[in-house]
């Protein structure tokens, strides 16, 4: 067979177009779980690790093996590097339990830890249901609690005992809220999910990654989101004189006008950043408005302890960088921009709200200006 430069041609013209269709079969069966495209956007980029004023992180949780000496150890260690001033651990229980999650937390470092309390709803039909957790409570508060924290399975998951669920503004729990106002103590309570969960499962759904990975996630029928959130803003308005820190933005950080909305019909009404700092960071311009206005109600949270992700937070508050990522997909497949917060709002962000409405942090851990 003679090779002739017109054959050579035509046969790397063929390889070509064979290598391309292979490529483009490739990327069609690429799934969106495998899709990690890089920005090739040149733009300024500030990596921060550590926050520029000390913060008190509001809403965390330590718990099971976390709680050994060695362990706090380490916590603190980190805390230090993040400029971590005060880790307010939710997950403190009651009774004995809250007792030895104090001790293990505080008895080698009495100033950076604040513990929260939480209730039981066993024997919630009892006729003294109400007054006995309001005075279990109380003595929780005396044994160094400094605030209350309600999971979102109230509300949700506990029934009483004929199988009803027990709604989030039942007026037994009344007596408890009324007794964090009296004892001036904050109540932070975590009510239903993101608003996705409730939406169809389809292509239409932001959260259809989550959903495909935590399939339990997903919310049908009642209660629905909107049903959760007027039950929890009922109780914040009964109770003006308790100070209620409404936990994830209330799941409306992707729509500030009505968080805000709510802000001023709610006076007595805190919120705080864990796990969304992701939909303010999509929309600069209208959450850095919402801070401003906001400035004196917004605590700094993250919820789940793993210090590198405080970056993210970091760089969405203090800086002006422009399409960065965030750490999670399934919570949000798109790019974040920062907020560049000023330093008095940062300020009353990091610590200053926190030290107002907190009994008992040291404030010598923090500027004074």
């Amino acid at each position: 067979m003679i090779v002739t430069p017109r054959f050579t041609r035509a046969l790397f013209a063929v390889m070509a177009a064979s290598a391309a269709s292979t490529s483009i079969i490739v990327a069609q069966e690429m799934g969106f779980e495998e899709y990690e495209p890089v920005s090739t956007l040149v733009v300024p980029e500030h990596h921060l690790t550590r926050a520029k004023f000390p913060f008190v992180d509001a809403h965390n949780h330590q718990w099971g093996p976390r709680l050994g000496a060695e362990t706090v150890d380490e916590t603190v260690a980190d805390m230090d590097r993040l400029n971590l001033a005060v880790m307010v651990n939710l997950s403190g229980g009651s009774g004995d339990r809250l007792k030895a999650v104090i001790k293990a937390s505080k008895e080698r470092y009495p100033t950076r830890f604040a513990i929260f309390a939480n209730p039981s709803f066993d024997g919630i039909d009892d006729p003294d249901y109400p007054e006995r957790t309001a005075a279990q409570f109380e003595a929780d508060v005396e044994a160094g609690a400094q605030g209350l924290k309600i999971f979102k399975n109230f509300g949700m998951y506990v029934n009483d005992a004929a199988g009803h669920r027990v709604q989030v503004d039942d007026p037994r729990l009344d007596p408890l809220w009324a007794k964090a106002g009296e004892l001036g103590v904050p109540v932070l309570i975590h009510t239903g999910d993101p608003h996705q969960f409730w939406l169809p499962h389809d292509k239409y759904n932001e959260r259809w990654l989550e959903l495909k990975q935590r399939p339990r996630r997903k919310r049908e029928g009642e209660p629905t989101f909107e049903r959760l959130l007027t039950e929890q803003t009922n109780v914040f308005r009964k109770h003006p004189e308790t100070t209620f820190i409404a936990a994830h933005f209330l799941w409306l950080a992707h729509d500030l006008d009505r968080l805000g909305q709510l802000m001023d019909e709610i006076p007595n009404m805190m919120t705080e950043l864990g796990a969304v700092i992701y939909e303010p960071a999509r929309q600069p311009r209208q959450a850095r408005a919402f801070f401003e206005k906001y400035q004196d109600r917004i605590l700094m949270g993250k919820d789940s302890w793993a210090p590198e992700e405080y970056y993210v937070y970091f760089r969405v508050l203090e800086t002006a960088d422009e399409y960065f990522p965030y750490y999670r997909k399934r919570h949000a497949f798109w790019s974040m921009y920062g907020l560049a917060l000023p330093d008095p709002v940062l300020k009353k962000v990091y610590f200053g709200n926190a030290l107002r409405i907190i009994p008992g942090i040291d404030r010598s851990l923090f500027p004074h200006d």
